[in-house]
């Protein structure tokens, strides 16, 4: 099922709004579902297309993550091993799902390592994350 950003049928006093807009649904106003990016064994991508033409490159599972070492001029290709925390939902810990603002826990040379996701791996098909604790 789509999602629909518009406006509520009632106004915050609790009147029902007869005229919203001149029609009730346009096409420009409808959103789509979340990619809700999983850890798996592979990278999963899936282009979609979007308003103007444009295109946008959900992941849908991910392995390894792209991490910047802060104070180095450093950026290593890590592994991603499992979700730590994630604030967006507690849920999201428990099932995997990687979402910005999460913390992961990457492999290193070797080494398990904290990072906190800095990109929208839903909406840029990538994740980027700084190491945390170095």
């Amino acid at each position: 099922m789509t999602e629909w950003h518009m406006k509520s049928k009632r106004s915050k006093t609790g009147a029902i709004r007869t005229s919203r807009r001149r029609s009730d649904k346009k096409l420009a106003w409808r959103g789509g579902h979340q990619a809700k990016t999983g850890v798996e064994e592979t990278d999963k991508r899936k282009v979609k297309r979007v308003t103007g033409g444009n295109t946008k490159v959900k992941m849908k599972t991910a392995k390894n993550a792209v991490v910047t070492v802060p104070g180095q001029k450093k950026v290593l290709k890590a592994e991603i091993l499992e979700v730590e925390e994630n604030t967006a939902n507690r849920l999201f810990t428990r099932k995997n799902i990687i979402t910005k603002g999460a913390t992961i826990k990457v492999k290193i040379d070797g080494k398990e390592e904290k990072a906190k996701v800095t990109s929208r791996p839903g909406q840029t098909g990538a994740v980027q994350a700084v190491l945390i604790g170095k």
